[in-house]
C-alpha cells in the first residue's frame, strides 16, 4: 500500500503535512507550530518523513499562507479547493464547510458532485478567527485549551458588543472590572465569535449537512454554540486540522 502522495498545508500558525495511500486512506501525518522561516522548517519535517517511510519521487502539493515557499512541491493549489475536497473526500458527500481556523475562517458551499458551488473568507480581520479568542485569553492569562470548557461552565452569557479583537479585548476587560463573571464573559466571546460565523453562513446560503474542519473546532463550546446557531448538528472528522493538507494530497494523487 504505502504512501502515494503528500499535501502540504503551510498555515500561518500551524504547519500540516498529511501523506495518503492508494485508497486516499491517511497514511501518515504530522502538525508542528509553524516557524517564521516555514520553508526549511518543511524541509525538515519532510526530511524526517523520508527516512521514517523510505520513500522518493512522490508527489507533493502545496496549500496555505505559506505554500510559495515550499521549493519542492510539484503544484500549488488554493486553499478553497484544497479544503473542499479535503472534507469531500473525507465525508463523501457535499454539504456546507465551515473551516475556523486561527487567522482566517471559510465558509465553502460544495456540490453533492464535489465542485465548489460558492465560497466566502474572513482573512482581513480576526474577528471570526481562533485569534478572537486567543488575544482576550493571552490577556487573561488562561490557557486556550481551557477556554471552551470554561465557556461551557456557565448558563449565562455577557454580550460582547465589539466586533474587533482589540476591542473586544479591552470589553472583556470592562466588563470583569465592572463584576461580571470570568465564565460568563468568556461564554460571551464563544458567541460572538460563532454569530459572525453564522453571518457569513447567512451570506452565500447554507446547504446541509453542516461540516467542521480548521483547529479551532476542537474547542467543544464552539461546536456546540455553532449547532446551536445553525439549528442542526456538524459533522467533525477526527483531525480537523488536517482538512486542507488532506484535500492537497488528493491534489497530488490525481496527478501521480
Amino acid at each position: 500500500m504505502g504512501v502515494k502522495s503528500i499535501g502540504v498545508d503551510a498555515g500561518s500558525t500551524v504547519v500540516k503535512i498529511v501523506g495518503i495511500d492508494d485508497f486516499g486512506k491517511i497514511a501518515l501525518y504530522r502538525m508542528e507550530q509553524a516557524d517564521p522561516q516555514i520553508e526549511i522548517q518543511v524541509d525538515r519535517m519532510m526530511d524526517e518523513i523520508k527516512q521514517e517511510y523510505n520513500f522518493k519521487d512522490i508527489p507533493i502539493v502545496a496549500t496555505g499562507y505559506g505554500s510559495e515557499l515550499i521549493k519542492n512541491a510539484a503544484k500549488r493549489v488554493t486553499e478553497i479547493t484544497c479544503h473542499a475536497r479535503g472534507a469531500f473526500e473525507y465525508f463523501k458527500k457535499g454539504g456546507t464547510l465551515l473551516d475556523i481556523g486561527g487567522q482566517d475562517s471559510k465558509v465553502i458551499v460544495i456540490a453533492q458532485n464535489g465542485h465548489i458551488v460558492d465560497f466566502i473568507m474572513n482573512d482581513k480581520c480576526a474577528a471570526g478567527t481562533g485569534r478572537f479568542l486567543e488575544t482576550s485569553a493571552w490577556r487573561l492569562k488562561i490557557p486556550m485549551e481551557k477556554m471552551g470548557e470554561i465557556a461551557l461552565s456557565s448558563d449565562k452569557e455577557t454580550p460582547i458588543s465589539s466586533t474587533c479583537a482589540v476591542f473586544a479585548e479591552s470589553e472583556v476587560i470592562s466588563r470583569l472590572a465592572h463584576g461580571e463573571k470570568l465564565e460568563d464573559v468568556i461564554r460571551g466571546l464563544h458567541r460572538s465569535l460563532v454569530k459572525r460565523i453564522a453571518a457569513m453562513v447567512y451570506a452565500i446560503g447554507f446547504t446541509p449537512p453542516l461540516m467542521l474542519s480548521g483547529g479551532v473546532v476542537l474547542n467543544r463550546a464552539i461546536r456546540i454554540m455553532i449547532e446551536e446557531e445553525m439549528g442542526t448538528k456538524a459533522l467533525l472528522p477526527e483531525h480537523p486540522q488536517l482538512m486542507g493538507a488532506y484535500g492537497a494530497a488528493f491534489e497530488g494523487l490525481d496527478s501521480a
